[in-house]
């Protein structure tokens, strides 16, 4: 209940920001009459990699997503007999999203999941997500950042697992339930150069023996374009887990937790933006890869992936 109340207070915040809307739009852009021009395209794309970036869609916009992670490269489930990681799906998503105003949007969408045999096991997994961009960074650093919140909330639609120390194993409805809130806060700093800061709760209502319900994250992200139509893209979630968690993981699981990071080229190509990824997360959902993650770059347990992200205009603007 403490997650639903977060969640519904974030959404009233939205609610009410919308309905001061034009005052509070007029009192950022004009000053004595000066109108203050928006940052535009600090990232391309909705998603960094794995994480948020701060863009919205425009009013009445449609946005397709279509994500896929692949297995480990190297390591002993990778190599040449894989295909080094071909062979194999870790998750896949598919979304759409749609831009209520040009500052708020809603998504929709369904994941295959990504369970690791030990903190995790719930896959079909069915999401709804709000993102309402606050603030918009200005040409004039009269705002210095771009500030926008996100929420999203995941349903497991599997049947229950008969194994008690798993977090599928349901006994009602609400136990299947995930939540993520967000702030990305992000700044242009020229051109070519983008940055990005996520602080992120997650809440998962049932989890695993000895795993943490309520657990907090940082992320970092970042775009360096080097062509008209193509970026490097990069971020990395550092998951605070408490120590007791981590040692009953460690000494009595043999199961280490890392954090997650991965690095990508980014290609628009009009309409499309399409993002191919090295990542060690095998999830896409931040519900599942901020707690879950427990691939190492350095055992070569990182995988091929790609984000495509394609956006359709409903009406004339």
């Amino acid at each position: 209940m403490k997650a639903v109340s977060l969640f519904l207070f974030s959404c009233l915040l939205t609610v009410m920001a919308m309905a001061q809307q034009p005052d509070s739009v007029k009192a950022i852009d004009t000053l004595g009459g000066e109108e203050h021009i928006p940052v535009i395209a600090t990232f391309k794309s909705g998603l960094i990699i794995n994480g948020q970036s701060n863009e919205t869609l425009h009013k009445s916009d449609l946005l397709v997503d279509i994500a896929h992670r692949f297995g480990d490269i190297g390591g002993a489930n990778g190599g040449v007999h894989n295909f080094y990681g071909l062979d194999n799906s870790t998750d896949i998503l598919i979304s759409l999203k749609y831009g209520i105003t040009d500052r708020l949007m809603i998504g929709a969408g369904r994941a295959k999941g990504a369970p690791n045999g030990v903190n995790t096991f719930q896959k079909e997994l069915y999401y709804l997500s709000l993102k309402y961009r606050l603030f918009q960074q200005t040409t004039d650093d009269h705002i210095p950042l771009s500030v926008t919140l996100f929420g999203n909330t995941v349903i497991c639609g599997m049947e229950p697992l008969d194994l008690a120390t798993s977090d599928a194993d349901f006994q009602n409805f609400g136990e299947r339930m995930s939540y993520t809130i967000q702030a990305v806060l992000a700044r242009k700093f020229s051109r070519t150069f983008s940055l990005a800061l996520m602080p992120t709760y997650v809440r998962r209502n049932y989890v695993s023996f000895q795993d943490m319900n309520d657990l907090f994250a940082l992320g970092a992200g970042a775009r360096l374009k080097f062509s008209p139509r193509m970026a490097i893209v990069a971020d990395y979630f550092h998951s605070f887990r408490t120590e007791a968690s981590k040692d009953y993981y460690e000494t009595v699981q043999d199961f280490k937790f890392y954090n997650a990071l991965g690095v990508g080229l980014e290609i628009e190509t009009g309409g499309h933006v399409f993002n191919i990824s090295f990542t060690n997360s095998t999830a896409i959902l931040d519900n599942q890869f901020i707690p879950s993650t427990s691939s190492a770059w350095s055992k070569g347990q990182f995988r091929w992936g790609f984000n495509i992200s394609r956006t359709f205009t409903l009406s004339k603007k």
